[in-house]
């Protein structure tokens, strides 16, 4: 007995032949997903490993917050970095956004 919801009579749900369609539908997410969001981040990813690696001493480098210097010193997880005369700074290699060409700095 129940005055609020009306009983319902269950009845069979007609069988549905998409069971392919939607493992179709996956797949085409999945690729999208790949093509636009994966594939360029690991590329970036790697690009910027490849920076990292190549740092010397002498190169002239764009911090990710924008300060430009030349690089004095470098270690396995840090470099020393010239931001003025006589100013140095001690920055994670990582912290490099961009490695400038030779003579940047003094035609700034």
């Amino acid at each position: 007995m129940s005055f609020f919801i009306a009983e319902a009579v269950a009845a069979e749900a007609p069988a549905t032949g998409a069971g392919g369609f939607d493992i179709l539908i996956i797949v085409a997410f999945a690729l999208i997903f790949y093509f636009i969001v994966w594939r360029p981040q690991s590329k970036r990813t790697k690009d910027h490993r490849e920076l990292i690696a190549s740092l010397s001493k002498g190169d002239e480098v764009v911090t990710n917050g924008g300060l430009i210097g030349k690089v004095l010193k470098v270690n396995d997880d840090f470099l020393v970095f010239e931001a003025a005369d006589k100013i140095e700074l001690r920055l994670q290699k990582g912290a490099v956004s961009a490695v400038l060409p030779k003579g940047t700095i003094k035609s700034i």
